[in-house]
């Protein structure tokens, strides 16, 4: 019974990464075809089909949490008073601990 569900449960993962790879091979194909429709080559080539394989692949804006916006915030107030060192970790700290 546990060889028969190890097996069924390979076969599953096989499956889904077999659709995954299709996927993506799908996609440079159409990639593919829409560089050599444009007659690309070279370097453009090479540009736009990275720009194509990856459309579609960022990852979507994460809202940060108020403590990491205030991070953000103190970290970039630093940055511009270029502060350095024990200078500012002391501004950090301040900086972060403010309300």
């Amino acid at each position: 019974m546990n060889k028969m569900l190890l097996i069924i449960t390979l076969i599953l993962c096989m499956a889904g990464t077999a659709r995954a790879l299709n996927a993506q091979q799908e996609k440079m194909k159409d990639c593919n075809a829409q560089a050599s429709q444009k007659g690309l080559k070279g370097d453009q080539r090479k540009e736009f089909m990275s720009t194509c394989l990856g459309a579609g692949a960022q990852p979507q804006t994460k809202q940060l949490t108020a403590q990491q916006q205030k991070m953000k915030d103190c970290n970039a107030q630093a940055g511009k008073q270029q502060l350095t060192g024990d200078k500012r970790k002391q501004f950090m700290s301040s900086c972060l601990s403010a309300k």
